[in-house]
């Protein structure tokens, strides 16, 4: 007969919600930044950061010679005068520039808005309508001076058929003066189709006259950043319908012989968005200049301030440059001086000349160095987002810290360089938020850990350390949230062991030995327990109590409890000998095992818990142990334990009803694992089989003599000796007709 048995349940992984839900949040607020839903202005911020960061990286520090800076520095301003100049002082310097020396280009980065007066023209003009009217000498002096008093007809003079752009300004305040280009494009040259664009209300541009004698013109306007930093400037912007083109562009086309424009147009609802823009010219495209929303493209600063030549306006004047170092070149009239405010903030300098901003451009797009920076850019964000978010919250929280650590600083360097290759290919990815998010999620995960996990990893050891072995403390300690001390049902194995005779021992030690004696043998035997990954319940004197399956989940529980039995009867052999050798004596000991279903967790009082085991299934195995000594055996196990154990030899004692319990058991003793039992071992259990069977079916002749032969095989045994007094007895006063060879346990 045997003991039937459940299973008890299992505990589940509890999910670790208040561990993932910060990071969620933060991917949650980073995606939909992404998505332009949420403006995070730190992340903005640290964008732009990074962008300038790899922009002072890679840019070439060399100096572009295809583009010369005409300043009008403090020396001019010293030898010439104060600014503004008579306009026939700048169509000198036009004339110098085109005649002497022969420049290809010539842009100005400076707005001629006001007629100049400075000559006397209207004066003598009121004269000559007023008091002198009737004087013939002054109207013929008059005359013959006219074309030259009037210098902004000088001026537009030497611009008329000469490759010459002139700059202007765009504006939402004040009013509009001076004369507008015709528009780089018109709605009709779109189809029709409206673009997402900026928008302006009003101008400040050059006089009529020097618009229609100008080759072109283009708008100045840059976009500043948040931080107040030049790093895009708008190739085309809206005023009243068209659209007009920077400075640095019109200069380009004007390189490039005026081709026309040719923007790549994306459908988006009822507008389209502009993603590029081709220069055609008659033989085909000649440059295609990628831009961002905001139709701006991307300045790729060549390096720090002066890396294009600067010549000073006076020395021009003067013919004081060798004409060979500006012939052929594209020239940029300008000032850097202080006073005149043509200074920007830049990546690459915080008091940055603004016509060296044009010229990077120019020389940019001229090269195909503008680097692209589409609208798709922020799906790819958003799809790098969820990737990386999703690998660092429900990954990374699994991982040990050092290796959480190198993980995270794999991931990013893994997107760093991503985006670096982007970068070198041409295109702008953003990265801030990427670096945000696996940073701060590894610190939170790290903080968490530390001020978490690293908590109740302290609880788990304190708690669990005296009865767990190390190895099993470190896996409770790496997931503490999955382990806990309150009480709760489960199938276990618990062991049962005591010291025979130990008052016997203890009267004929003194007690410094005793102790030692106890010590040593308590020590020996909880390190075999631990070796068998058991779990340290109490010591009860000279006794031991143990179990398997709990804190830590264990399939093997049972398995592990009976190799545990015959390795503590094992190790006992050798700490005997040493025992002897002080001349202490001997020590002997029964273990009793069961498997069943048990109460585990912190029980006792409020004064004081212990992780221990309770139940029928542990008083069975507290009895078994207690029963040792009367069949004459070292371990005792229960039916249930016996079954889960298939590859261990066991002997079958008995079949016994304990009190209290109206279903008998059947009880055995573990022999050894079953590739390890001798050939005469295995005889001994074929007879003992034999006449257990005989025994059971009152054959007390055929039993009798399967006592005497295992006796004489094994004299002395008392196993033997109990089954041939109950014969003795049984054949003095034979059992009852319904006796089925259960014997009953009459003490608990």
């Amino acid at each position: 007969m045997s003991c039937s048995h459940v299973n008890g349940p299992g505990v589940p992984l509890k999910k670790k919600l208040a561990r993932f839900l910060p990071g969620l949040i933060i991917l949650a607020l980073l995606l939909a930044h992404a998505a332009r839903v949420l403006e995070l202005p730190f992340v903005s911020s640290l964008d732009q950061v990074v962008y300038d960061i790899k922009l002072r990286a890679t840019m070439p520090n060399t100096v572009d010679d295809r583009v010369v800076i005409l300043d009008i520095d403090e020396k001019s301003l010293a030898e010439v005068g104060r600014w503004p100049w008579r306009r026939d002082r700048m169509a000198q310097l036009v004339n110098t520039l085109f005649d002497r020396y022969q420049v290809s280009l010539l842009g100005f980065d400076i707005v001629l808005a006001e007629p100049d007066d400075s000559s006397g023209l209207k004066t003598l003009e009121q004269l000559g309508r007023r008091e002198l009217k009737d004087n013939p000498q002054f109207q013929a002096a008059f005359r013959t001076l006219r074309p030259q008093l009037d210098v902004d007809q000088v001026f537009a003079d030497a611009l008329r058929n000469r490759p010459v752009i002139l700059g202007y300004y765009f504006a939402n305040e004040g009013v509009s003066n001076g004369a507008l280009p015709p528009p780089a494009l018109t709605p009709q040259a779109l189809g029709g189709q409206a673009i997402r664009i900026s928008g302006w209300k009003n101008f400040g541009a050059n006089l009529r006259q020097f618009q229609a004698n100008a080759l072109g013109a283009g708008h100045f306007n840059p976009i500043i950043d948040t931080d107040g930093r030049v790093r895009r400037v708008p190739l085309l912007v809206e005023h009243q319908g068209a659209y007009y083109e920077s400075f640095s562009l019109a200069m380009l086309r004007a390189m490039l012989g005026n081709p026309r424009l040719a923007p790549g147009l994306a459908l988006e609802d009822a507008y389209a968005s502009v993603e590029w823009i081709d220069l055609v010219g008659q033989q085909g495209l000649l440059r295609r200049i990628p831009v961002d929303a905001n139709v701006a493209a991307l300045i790729p600063y060549r390096g720090y301030q002066r890396s294009f030549h600067y010549y000073s306006a006076a020395d021009v004047l003067a013919n004081r440059i060798p004409p060979e170092l500006l012939k052929g070149r594209v020239v940029i009239v300008g000032t850097s001086a202080p006073g005149l405010r043509d200074l920007r903030n830049t990546p690459v300098g915080e008091v940055y000349p603004g016509m060296e901003v044009h010229a990077n451009l120019i020389a940019g797009m001229h090269d195909g160095a503008v680097l692209e920076k589409p609208q798709y850019v922020d799906a790819i964000e958003l799809l790098l987002l969820l990737l990386v978010g999703a690998a660092m919250i429900f990954l990374l929280p699994w991982r040990a810290p050092l290796r959480a650590t190198i993980a995270t600083l794999a991931l990013l360097a893994a997107m760093a360089g991503l985006n670096l290759a982007a970068w070198h290919g041409g295109m702008v990815l953003p990265l801030a938020s990427l670096l945000l998010l696996i940073s701060t999620i590894f610190v939170l995960n790290m903080s968490w850990g530390f001020f978490v996990e690293s908590k109740a990893k302290r609880q788990i050891t304190q708690r669990f350390g005296q009865y767990v072995p190390p190895e099993l403390v470190d896996k409770m300690s790496r997931d503490p949230g999955s382990y806990s001390m309150a009480s709760r049902k489960a199938h276990l194995t618990v062991l049962f062991s005591d010291v025979r005779g130990f008052t016997t021992i203890s009267e004929g030690m003194e007690p410094e030995a005793l102790a030692q004696l106890m010590n040593e043998y308590l020590t020996e035997m909880t390190l075999v327990i631990r070796q068998h990954h058991g779990t340290l319940d109490k010591y009860i004197g000279d006794a031991i109590v143990a179990f398997w399956g709990a804190p830590v989940a264990d399939p093997e529980h049972a398995r592990h409890g009976v190799l545990t039995a015959l390795a503590m009867q094992q190790a006992l052999t050798g700490l005997n000998l040493r025992f002897r050798a002080r001349g202490w004596p001997d020590v002997a000991i029964g273990i009793g095992l069961n498997t069943g279903n048990m109460t585990v967790g912190d029980m006792g009082s409020s004064i004081r818990l212990a992780y221990t085991v309770m139940g029928d299934a542990v008083n069975l195995g507290a009895r078994l142990e207690a029963k040792t000594k009367e069949y004459g055996v070292g371990i005792m196990a229960g039916a249930a334990t016996m079954e889960a154990v298939p590859e261990v030899v066991f002997r079958e004692l008995d079949c016994v009803q304990v009190k209290g319990k109206m279903e008998p058991t059947t009880i055995y003793e573990p022999i050894a694992l079953a590739s390890e039992i001798a050939p005469s071992l295995r005889d001994d259990l074929a007879i003992w089989s034999q006449t257990l069977a005989a025994y059971r079916a009152r054959d007390w002749d055929q039993a009798e003599a399967g006592l005497a032969a295992l006796s004489g095989r094994h004299p002395g045994q008392r196993l033997y000796q109990l089954y041939q007094e109950r014969i003795a007895a049984f054949r003095a006063e034979p059992p009852p007709a319904d006796w089925n060879g259960v014997t009953r346990f009459d003490s608990k």
